[in-house]
């Protein structure tokens, strides 16, 4: 399945049915009045959040969703149908974005979530409605009115508990695939991850959902590269896993660049809790790992892990750094919102 992360799209709702100019006519009755019923109301246009989807592609085919109309009104006092609804379906995570593409409309997280982004046009009054004491036969009735449009962006924002950051080529997929059942593609070539993977991770008896995203290189927020856009997938993570490649001449350097850019992207994001790993360490030797560690740490003012990926060294002592990190930011958000468990009583 091919990924695709934003999508612009046109949308209208359906116009309100006019209403019927119309006049009882019956044998023997010789002032019938009138009878014109009311137009239907235009279909809306929702946008429905549904579990079984992870990739706007369907977007990229059909770009125009337009609701029914409302059934004009007819004679004897019916009133016309109401149009038919259009709904749009969208994976957990999307956002529904202005055509400004900044101001957020409605944003989608939970299976079952509903949006009304347009409102269909009501339907106009036919004469029957305009009738009163002074004016028996009214001769005219109101159109209906016409419902809203707009150009939409949606975009997707994955849902994921930790995400891995890092320059191209730093182990980031390989480490996804070694403790997942995910199958990113690998080798030995920047920007070989192309699209963001998502993987579920065991540790212990934690389950956990681990993104991994194509790399970032100085210049990303201005373009370079693959550019930033897909910073927006480890938006919602609660810890960010930094993958440092041991074999680079300059460790220093490569954290700090990818620093600068989770910066320039969303100040927020480089405020999230971050674990700091130097990988392929088996590729090194002891003397030079020492040195790279040294320099690691004193970069990132704090003590990073060392894994491998390939040989397994430090990587379960980094699945439970992140299953920590989880804990933690969940135990927090229980408390924020109240729900913290009361203690068990008999």
């Amino acid at each position: 399945m091919k990924f695709l992360d934003l999508a612009k799209i046109y949308i209208k709702a359906g116009d309100g049915g006019d209403g019927c100019v119309g006049f009882r006519r019956e044998k023997f009755i010789e002032f019938g009045g009138p009878d014109g019923g009311d137009g239907g109301k235009g279909g809306d246009v929702w946008v429905e959040c549904v579990q079984n989807l992870n990739t706007l592609i369907d977007y990229r085919y059909q770009q125009h969703f337009k609701a029914d109309r409302g059934v004009n009104g007819m004679g004897r006092n019916r009133a016309g149908a109401n149009g038919k609804d259009v709904t749009i379906k969208v994976p957990p995570g999307t956002e529904v974005l202005a055509e400004d593409q900044e101001t957020v409309i409605a944003d989608l997280v939970n299976p079952g979530d509903r949006f009304r982004i347009a409102r269909g046009g009501n339907g106009g009054f036919g004469n029957a409605h305009f009738k009163s004491a002074t004016n028996q036969a009214p001769y005219h009735a109101n159109p209906g009115l016409p419902g809203e449009e707009f150009t939409i962006w949606l975009r997707l924002k994955l849902i994921a508990d930790a995400g891995l950051v890092g320059l191209p080529n730093a182990g980031k997929s390989t480490f996804l695939a070694t403790v997942s059942a995910a199958k990113p593609k690998i080798a030995d070539y920047p920007f070989t991850t192309l699209h963001p993977n998502l993987g579920v991770v065991r540790a212990g008896s934690f389950d956990f959902v681990l993104a991994d995203i194509p790399g970032l290189i100085e210049g990303a927020h201005e373009g370079a590269g693959l550019g930033d856009r897909f910073l927006g997938h480890v938006e919602r993570c609660r810890v960010l896993l930094h993958l440092v490649d041991g074999t680079s001449e300059n460790i220093a350097e490569d954290y700090r660049v990818v620093r600068r850019e989770l910066k320039a992207y969303s100040p927020e994001l480089a405020k999230k809790k971050e674990i700091v790993a130097l990988s392929k360490c088996d590729a090194l030797d002891d003397a030079t790992l020492a040195a790279r560690f040294e320099e690691l740490k004193k970069a990132a003012r704090k003590k990073p892990l060392t894994l491998s990926a390939v040989s397994g060294q430090g990587v379960k002592d980094a699945l439970f750094s992140l299953v920590r990190e989880i804990e933690k930011k969940d135990a927090e958000e229980a408390i924020e919102d109240g729900d913290e468990a009361e203690p068990w009583q008999p």
